[in-house]
């Protein structure tokens, strides 16, 4: 089944202009995003060179017992964009911190474990940013946020998410028009918490399904259930946390 996409330069125009007005709101001097080696941090970092260009794009690869292909493929983009990188590596406040935790009585979940990692990477943003006064700008999409597959207070700890309104199949085409190495465009999909991990095998459902689902086009009974419920389990994540509105 295809996914029908907008073009891609009209995106990167409107998200560019759209990039340069939030930044200039907030007095910040650019952007900065972490380099996963994925492609949504790359078509991110990408669209950061066209706003702002060099002097006002920084990216960071923060590497948590990371394969080391993941890194390679994040340097590979800022040669091939030419944004300025550093990095930061994670593993050792990732072991102290897990350490503590379980010193203290409380063994961990793999989950639970898993998902200090993008929160230890949303931390090290935000030092960054602060210091280098920078906008944070994250790199989820459309079809993330609307199945909830992003780590609530990490990932989605940014200040912008100039994705947030593109499906995937709509990043991967304006990764094509940005000229995002072939090997990053295709490779799959993974939130790199643990070895072997792909996106779609833990949403259990494909992008394609969940791209068309979301674009009303017809998919699967299966595909569309596991879609709404994920979205209704998710709903807390897109909110503000609720007060006692009585009060």
């Amino acid at each position: 089944m295809s996914v029908p996409v907008r073009d891609p330069e009209y995106l990167a125009d409107v998200i560019v202009a759209w990039l340069k007005d939030k930044v200039s709101e907030a007095g910040a001097l650019g952007g900065l995003v972490g380099l996963s080696g994925g492609v949504d941090s790359a078509v991110v970092a990408a669209l950061s060179m066209r706003a702002f260009g060099s002097s006002g794009s920084l990216g960071v690869i923060m590497p948590c017992h990371s394969q080391p292909v993941d890194e390679e493929d994040a340097r590979l983009v800022a040669s091939s964009i030419g944004i300025p990188v550093i990095k930061v590596d994670l593993s050792s406040a990732f072991d102290v911190l897990i350490g503590s935790i379980n010193g203290a009585g409380i063994a961990l979940s793999h989950i639970g474990a898993s998902n200090v990692k993008p929160r230890l990477r949303m931390a090290t943003l935000y030092a960054i940013a602060q210091t280098r006064n920078l906008l944070v700008l994250g790199t989820g999409n459309r079809a993330e946020l609307t199945f909830g597959y992003f780590t609530k207070h990490g990932d989605s700890g940014v200040d912008l998410l100039p994705l947030g309104r593109l499906i995937k199949h709509e990043v991967w085409a304006l990764a094509e028009h940005l000229g995002i190495p072939a090997r990053v465009v295709n490779k799959p999909p993974t939130a790199g918490l643990w070895e072997g991990q792909t996106d779609e095998g833990e949403m259990g459902v494909s992008y394609v399904d969940l791209d068309r689902h979301i674009m009303g086009l017809p998919v699967s009974l299966e595909a569309r259930d596991r879609i709404d419920r994920a979205f209704e389990r998710s709903r807390h994540k897109r909110m503000v946390p609720p007060v006692p509105e009585m009060l």
